[in-house]
């Protein structure tokens, strides 16, 4: 299979197999009016499979949802159809309106239009809490 390259964008590499529509929908993706390719299930050296997404158009893109999906993700800034960045991600710190307390005890669950806020608790297993109620994020 062929898939074109991009001229002026962004292509995010190393993305865990299975991953790439998850991050399509929290990225807002499909409200984007530049072209946009999912590859799912490549062949990878380094990860057995992988996913990749290609973005041709100049977008600012949410790095801290990037890396909480997949920090292993590398993200390629193209221009004029060159490399010229490339940002490879970390678990961030804090996570803000990327994941919601599930706790329905917790403000988030009965005030409206507050925004769901977590910390990051435990690098090593990947746990995030609440700000607000410290109840632990179940990652699905």
């Amino acid at each position: 299979m062929n898939i074109d390259g991009v001229n002026t964008g962004i292509v995010l590499d190393h993305i865990k197999a299975g991953k790439s529509m998850m991050i399509y929908e929290l990225l807002g993706l499909d409200k984007l009016n530049c072209c946009v390719a999912i590859i799912q299930n490549a062949k990878s050296e380094k990860y057995g499979l992988k996913d990749i997404i290609k973005i041709d158009g100049d977008i600012d893109i949410n790095l801290d949802v990037l890396g909480y999906v997949d920090n292993n993700i590398t993200v390629n800034i193209v221009k004029n159809g060159d490399l010229t960045r490339k940002v490879h991600l970390e678990l961030p710190e804090t996570l803000t309106n990327v994941i919601k307390c599930s706790n329905p005890r917790c403000i988030t669950s009965t005030e409206q239009g507050i925004v769901h806020k977590f910390y990051l608790a435990d690098r090593e297993h990947k746990i995030y809490r609440c700000c607000y109620c410290d109840s632990e994020y179940k990652r699905r």
